[in-house]
C-alpha cells in the first residue's frame, strides 16, 4: 500500500478521464491537508463530480494518480473505500425505509455490527436534528431533511475524508445553512473534507482553500482572499430602469472598467471591475445624469468570489449547462 505525504489527505496529480469526444479532466492536480476543507469550484460540466468519483473509487482515470487517506486509489479501492464517506448531489437514501433504518442499514454495510450501527445512527439522528422524524419513512422528509439524512449516511462510520459533492443544491438559505454548521462541526473534529460547489458564496464560507477549475483544468488556487486579492480594485454596482437604460449604461461602464462587465438584461443590473472607485463613481454618474438615465441605486463594493470566477474564465459560475 503506497502512502501520500503525512500532511495530505487527499492527492491527485495529473488526473485525466475523457468520455468519447468529451474531455472531463484534463490533467487535474489536487492536494487536501489533513482537517481542512477544499472548495473545488466551477460551474456545471466543468469536472467536479468526475474528479470526485475518481477519488472516491467510482470512476478509474484514464491516466493520473490519487491518494486518499494514505492508500493509493487505484491500487487499493477497497481500502479507500472504508475510510471515506461520500454525499453527492442527490440523496443516496431509500425513501421507503425510515431515517433510523436508512443509517442502520448504511452501517451494515460498511461492516458495523447491528446495534453498533443502529447506536451510531441515533447519534447522527440527534446531531442534525431529526430525532423526532427518525421514525417517519424518509418519503414524507422536505428536502433539507434528505440532505441532512444522506450527509448523516455518509458519516456513520466517522470516516477520517469526507467528499460532498454538491451537497447543498436545490435547498433553501436555511436548510444550507444548517448543512454548512454539520460540516464546521466534522471538521472542527479533524475530518478532512473535499467540496465541489457551484455557489461561490459556500466556497467563501467552508473552504480553508478553493480550487477553481473550468473544462477540466485548474485554472486558480487560492484562499478566497487571496483569489478576491488577484481581482483588485473595486466594482461599481449600478441599476437601472427605462427602455434602452442597460444598452446606455453598458457603454458607459465599458469606458472605465479595467474588465469583463456583468451584465442582466432582465433585471437592469450592471457591475464593473475599476481602478480608481471614486473617480470611476463619479464619471458614470455624470454620464448618466446627462443621458438621463433613471438610477435605482448605485454603489461600490470589494470583490467577491462571483468577480474572481467572471475574470478567471469570462463567464459567470452558473452559466453553464452540464453536458
Amino acid at each position: 500500500m503506497t502512502s501520500s505525504p503525512s500532511d495530505t489527505s487527499v492527492s491527485a496529480r495529473g488526473l485525466i478521464k475523457t468520455y468519447g469526444e468529451v474531455t472531463a479532466l484534463a490533467g487535474l492536480d489536487l492536494d487536501v491537508p489533513g482537517g481542512t476543507v477544499l472548495g473545488l469550484l466551477g460551474p456545471n460540466g466543468a469536472g467536479k463530480t468526475t474528479a470526485v468519483s475518481i477519488l472516491t473509487t467510482l470512476v478509474r482515470p484514464d491516466s493520473g494518480s490519487a491518494h486518499v487517506a494514505g492508500v493509493d486509489v487505484m491500487a487499493d479501492p477497497r481500502g479507500v473505500r472504508s475510510r471515506i464517506g461520500l454525499s453527492g448531489q442527490y440523496a443516496a437514501v431509500d425513501e421507503h425505509l425510515t431515517a433510523t433504518e436508512n443509517l442502520e442499514m448504511i452501517g451494515c454495510l460498511y461492516g458495523m455490527p447491528r446495534r453498533e450501527a443502529r447506536r451510531r445512527g441515533l447519534d447522527l439522528l440527534e446531531q442534525f436534528r431529526l430525532m423526532e422524524a427518525s421514525d417517519r419513512p424518509l418519503k414524507t422528509f422536505s428536502g433539507g431533511m434528505r440532505r441532512r439524512i444522506d450527509l448523516a449516511g455518509a458519516l456513520v462510520a466517522d470516516p477520517p475524508v469526507l467528499f460532498l459533492d454538491e451537497p447543498t443544491t436545490g435547498l433553501d438559505p436555511r436548510s444550507r445553512g444548517e448543512l454548512w454548521d454539520a460540516i464546521r462541526e466534522r471538521v472542527k473534529g479533524g475530518t478532512t473534507v473535499l467540496l465541489t460547489t457551484q455557489y461561490l458564496e459556500e466556497a467563501d464560507q467552508l473552504a480553508d482553500e478553493i480550487v477553481v477549475i473550468d473544462h477540466g483544468r485548474s485554472i486558480a488556487k487560492g484562499t478566497a482572499e487571496q483569489l478576491k486579492r488577484r481581482v483588485g480594485g473595486e466594482h461599481l454596482d449600478v441599476h437601472v430602469s427605462g427602455d434602452g437604460a442597460v444598452a446606455t449604461t453598458e457603454s458607459i461602464l465599458a469606458a472605465v472598467a479595467t474588465g469583463p462587465l456583468r451584465i442582466h438584461h432582465d433585471d437592469g443590473e450592471l457591475s464593473a471591475p475599476v481602478s480608481n472607485g471614486v473617480e470611476a463613481l463619479s464619471t458614470v454618474l455624470r454620464e448618466l445624469e446627462s443621458r438621463q438615465v433613471t438610477i435605482v441605486d448605485i454603489g461600490l463594493r470589494r470583490p467577491t468570489l462571483d468577480d474572481v470566477f467572471m475574470e478567471l474564465t469570462g463567464h459567470e459560475a452558473e452559466a453553464e449547462v452540464s453536458s
